[in-house]
C-alpha cells in the first residue's frame, strides 16, 4: 500500500505502533454512535486485531484502510477507507473517523478528497458514503470533499440497540466537479439573523425541551398540519435532525429568542418544498406569554430578508386558518399579500378538510 499526500494530511499504512491512538478513536467514536456495533469499550487488544486481520481481510476483498497522519509528525489522526467493492460496477463505500484530538481542523475533508481522487483515478468509477441523520458533521464533510446528496437509504446500518438505522447517502462519480454543489439552503451569516429585538437561531438537539412545550398547546397543534399532538419521539427527532434537514435543502427550522433575554420564544420555519418552481413556504408557533409583541412580524421579516438575499426563492408563501386574524395581521405587517382562498386544502381533524388562506411575498414586496 502506498502512500497518499493530501492537504495538510497524508495517507499511509497501519502500523503496530498507531494501536493506542486508534483504540482512543474508536471507543471516542462508539460512545457517540456513529461506528457499527463494535467491542465497547474499545481496547489496545481490539485495536492490534484490527490493524492484524481487518486492514489485511479489507485489503484481500479488494478494499483499502488507509491510516490519517500528520504530514509532519506523522501521528495518527484517523483512519479513511474504502469497503464493499462491487468490481461489475466499479463502486466502492467509503468510510472515515478523526480522532477528538484531531477535529476542527479540516483533517476528514482533506484525507476523503485525496482519497477520492485516488480511488477514482484507479479504477473506480462510484464512491458511496453514508452518514447516520443526526451526524451533519460528517455530512458537512462529504459535501465539502464535492460529494453529491442522493437520498435516504432505509434500515442501512444495524444500531447497537438492535434496530436498523436509515443513512443519508452520498456519492461522488470520477466525472463530477471538483468543487462542492452550491446548497439551496445556506448557513445563517455569523449563525443567526437579528434587528435587535428578535434572534433567530438554528433549531437543535437541545432545544427538546423548549420545542416540547411549544408544540403540545392545544392552539399550535389545531394549526398544524396535521392537526395531531406529536409524539415526544417525533419532537426529539425534529430537534436532532434539524441540521439535515437544512443540509439536504428541504427545511430549515429556526428558534425566535428575545434578543434582549435570550429565552426561546417562539419557533419559525422555511420549507424548500419546491425548488423547480423557487417556491417556498413559512410557518411560525409563539407561547402564549410572548404573544402580542410583535415577535413574529420581526421573525417573518428576518427571514424573509435571509430568503431573498441568500437563496433562489422567489416566492414565499404562508397559509392561515380563515378565521385567524391574528396570523393574518401578522403576514401583512410583514408584508406578505393576501392572494388565494384554498377550499378543502389542508387535513382537519377526524378526517376533514379544512380551507387555507394564502399569502405570498416577493421580493419587491419587501422593498414596498
Amino acid at each position: 500500500m502506498g502512500k497518499i499526500n493530501g492537504t495538510g494530511v497524508r495517507l499511509r499504512a497501519f502500523r503496530a505502533d498507531d494501536a493506542d491512538a486508534l483504540a482512543a478513536g474508536f471507543d471516542d467514536q462508539i460512545s457517540r454512535s456513529f461506528l457499527p456495533p463494535l467491542p465497547s469499550p474499545y481496547t489496545v487488544a481490539h485495536a492490534e486485531r484490527y490493524i492484524a486481520e481487518h486492514v489485511v481481510a479489507t485489503s484481500a476483498e479488494g478494499g483499502a484502510l488507509y491510516a490519517i497522519a500528520d504530514p509532519g509528525t506523522d501521528e495518527l489522526l484517523g483512519g479513511i477507507g474504502f469497503d464493499k467493492v462491487v468490481p461489475v460496477r466499479r463502486q466502492a463505500e467509503v468510510g472515515y473517523w478523526v480522532g477528538p484530538w484531531a477535529r476542527r481542523r479540516g483533517v476528514a475533508t482533506a484525507a476523503l478528497r485525496a482519497l477520492s481522487a485516488h480511488a477514482l483515478g484507479h479504477g473506480l468509477e462510484r464512491l458511496e458514503l453514508l452518514t447516520h441523520l443526526d451526524n451533519p458533521v460528517s455530512q458537512r464533510v462529504a459535501m465539502a470533499a464535492a460529494f453529491q446528496r442522493e437520498g435516504l437509504r432505509r434500515g442501512a446500518q444495524l444500531g447497537r440497540d438492535g434496530a436498523r438505522d436509515d443513512m443519508v447517502v452520498f456519492a461522488r462519480l470520477a466525472g463530477d466537479p471538483d468543487e462542492p454543489a452550491p446548497r439551496l439552503l445556506p448557513d445563517l451569516p455569523g449563525g443567526e439573523l437579528s434587528d435587535g429585538v428578535v434572534r433567530l437561531r438554528p433549531l437543535g438537539p437541545g432545544d427538546n425541551a423548549f420545542l416540547t412545550e411549544l408544540l403540545i398547546l392545544p392552539d399550535v397543534i389545531a394549526t398544524s398540519v396535521p392537526p395531531e399532538r406529536p409524539s415526544a419521539e417525533r419532537i426529539r427527532r425534529r430537534c436532532e435532525r434539524a441540521e439535515t434537514q437544512w443540509l439536504g435543502g428541504t427545511r430549515a427550522d429556526l428558534v425566535i429568542e428575545d434578543a434582549a433575554t435570550g429565552a426561546p420564544v417562539g419557533d419559525i420555519g422555511l420549507f424548500y418544498d419546491d425548488p423547480f418552481t423557487q417556491q417556498a413556504m413559512i410557518g411560525y408557533s409563539m407561547l402564549p406569554a410572548y404573544r402580542g409583541r410583535g415577535f413574529p412580524t420581526r421573525a417573518a421579516q428576518l427571514l424573509s430578508l435571509w430568503v431573498f438575499a441568500e437563496t433562489d426563492v422567489v416566492r414565499l408563501a404562508a397559509g392561515t386558518a380563515p378565521d385567524n386574524l391574528g396570523s393574518q395581521r401578522v403576514l401583512e405587517k410583514a408584508g406578505f399579500h393576501r392572494e388565494a382562498y384554498l377550499r378543502a386544502r389542508l387535513p382537519g381533524p377526524d378526517g376533514t378538510r379544512v380551507d387555507d388562506v394564502q399569502y405570498v411575498l416577493l421580493a419587491e414586496d419587501l422593498l414596498d
